[in-house]
């Protein structure tokens, strides 16, 4: 019985002695497991950091982009509206110039046919008394007065509608300068967002290591830097394209007028519209437009003054006799009255047309005229191209884009 008893405690003193072995080694390999873990996380941290930081910097560039998107849209709506009462005060001023020009024509004519400076003389000596002579010496100082009243409200005029138009095309220029800008700013923003949203998922990945997610962002990551690679070569063939129709439009500077009437005495006819011989199509005169009372101001040839690839540049690179301040294309015939230029609604090769639709409006250079009805033009920023060319053939210019005249260079 003591025996059993021995060897029932030598047993258990063995077994108890596996037993902390055994726990000894667990205990090990747990701690072990867990500065593994530890390990991981931190590296797990750092990398999170690095991600954070490259999320911030991206998401910085985003926002600065914005920003500047939004001035510059806050400055287009600013110049727009500054543009809008230059306009409204241009045409006030134009209109003013033209009626005393035509008053001044009126008064110049009656005096060359009616010898005003003898019939004053005249009036003074058949006076019947001295106090009738000195009534009508007064009488005759104060139409004087009022003729050079209104010569100087017709010089101070010009000179303030010349300031406002070189103030409302600077505007006009700034408007398209920043409206170029902005699209610009599209493509790179559509760039930055892009990589911000691989950076983004690359930090979801890293953080979702320890959920098993990883593999599935991983591929939702590479399926970003495959959008970012696109957004980036979208951005790429942009400015490719923008920098292809750039050279194209300074090419096409290199017409001249002749160039594009020669071009288009080669267009078919007009369907429905009588076919003209190439001479008539490109020599038909206006009806007779009252001559110019005043002359006019010597402008530069250069087209500098208009935005490149505007209805205004390519308007001016086929007719430099046009003016270099006169606005948008719908206030041209207003500008082109007030300088002394004939307008009219005949169309005239070589006259330059102006649509007023109550907004931009659009200018073109006449090329071919087969009637009132029916003509051709060469223009830019047609329908988006903004190179110099005839786009539309034989059409019919009432109305096409609103109010149409024609300004006249001689």
């Amino acid at each position: 019985m003591k025996k059993k008893l021995f060897a029932t405690i030598l047993l258990s003193t063995v077994a108890l002695a596996q037993v902390a072995v055994v726990a000894g080694v667990s205990a090990d390999s747990t701690d072990d497991k867990i500065a593994a873990q530890d390990n991981k996380i931190n590296s797990i941290n750092q990398q999170q950091q690095s991600a954070q930081a490259q999320v911030d910097q991206i998401q910085g560039q985003v926002s600065e982009i914005k920003k500047q998107q939004a001035d510059l849209q806050a400055e287009n709506d600013r110049l727009n509206d500054e543009s809008e009462k230059l306009s409204a005060e241009i045409d006030e001023l134009s209109k003013n110039i033209v009626a005393r020009q035509e008053s001044l024509a009126n008064q110049a004519r009656s005096a060359q046919t009616t010898g005003t400076a003898t019939s004053y003389i005249n009036a003074i000596v058949s006076s019947g008394s001295l106090t009738e002579a000195i009534s009508r010496i007064s009488a005759m100082n104060e139409i004087a007065d009022a003729n050079n009243k209104m010569l100087q409200e017709q010089k101070r005029d010009k000179e303030e509608i010349a300031k406002k138009q070189k103030e409302n095309n600077d505007a006009i220029n700034t408007v398209i300068a920043n409206k170029q800008q902005l699209d610009d700013d599209a493509q790179a923003l559509t760039t930055k967002e892009a990589e911000l949203k691989v950076a983004q998922l690359n930090l979801a990945a890293e953080k979702s290591t320890a959920e098993n997610e990883k593999n599935a962002l991983v591929q939702q990551k590479a399926e970003a830097e495959k959008a970012a690679a696109a957004a980036a070569a979208a951005e790429a063939a942009y400015r490719a394209k923008q920098k292809e129709q750039q050279a194209a439009v300074k090419a096409s500077a290199n017409t001249t007028l002749q160039a594009q009437v020669q071009a288009a005495a080669q267009t078919p006819a007009a369907s429905g519209a009588p076919a003209a011989p190439a001479a008539q199509a490109t020599t038909q005169t206006v009806a007779a437009a009252p001559a110019a009372t005043t002359s006019r101001p010597t402008y530069s040839s250069s087209a500098s003054s208009y935005p490149v690839g505007e209805c205004t540049w390519g308007a001016k690179v086929l007719a430099p006799w046009a003016g270099d301040y006169w606005g948008n294309g719908g206030q041209w015939a207003a500008s082109a009255a007030a300088a002394g230029f004939r307008t009219g609604s005949q169309p005239q090769v070589g006259a330059i047309a102006c649509w007023n639709d109550g907004g931009y409006g659009h200018v073109a250079v006449v090329t071919a005229v087969q009637s009132t009805t029916s003509i051709q033009v060469s223009e830019s920023n047609y329908l988006g191209i903004r190179s110099i060319g005839n786009y539309r053939g034989w059409f019919n210019p009432v109305n096409a884009q609103g109010t149409v005249t024609y300004i006249y260079p001689n």
